[in-house]
């Protein structure tokens, strides 16, 4: 049960910081925006807040106030899936787990996350994000569709 929280929570770390290394040392070198696609960009920022920059002016004085409180979290998401008996909650919750914490290993690096994935639309910009976002949102994904299963298999089983 302790690989299928280790290893894919470590797949994500990996990827995330493999990811943030490349774009950070050898595509953005210089910084630049580069066109991938039409609705999708590369371009470097580093945020110092929460979600979309949120709280950005307050945090970035003091990036381990976030550091502690990302880590509280971590700790509490892998204790909640080695208690988990439900495989696809545990490795959602794993993924979560290992984004996280490769944002947290760049805030205590240098003091912001970075980001570089960029995704717009007729001059609307969704706001930059990384791999870790990326594991965070495909760790949700997985518990939403164990959570749906679990609901599932109650109404067939006659138990709502």
């Amino acid at each position: 049960m302790i690989a299928h929280i280790i290893f894919p929570a470590g797949i994500a770390f990996i990827v995330d910081q493999l990811t943030k290394w490349l774009i950070l040392e050898h595509v953005m070198q210089p910084p630049r925006l580069i066109e991938v696609l039409p609705f999708f960009n590369l371009t470097l920022g580093f945020n110092t807040g929460v979600s979309f920059g949120l709280f950005s002016e307050t945090l970035a004085a003091q990036p381990q106030v976030l550091i502690v409180a990302n880590l509280l979290i971590v700790i509490g998401l892998l204790a909640w899936a080695q208690r988990t008996p439900v495989l696809t909650e545990r490795l959602g919750i794993a993924v979560i787990a290992g984004g996280a914490l490769g944002n947290i290993v760049d805030r205590w690096r240098q003091g912001a996350v970075t980001d570089f994935l960029d995704f717009h639309w007729a001059g609307w910009h969704w706001p930059a994000f990384n791999g870790a976002d990326v594991f965070i949102f495909v760790g949700f994904v997985l518990m939403f569709l164990s959570c749906i299963r679990k609901t599932s298999c109650q109404v067939r089983e006659g138990q709502v």
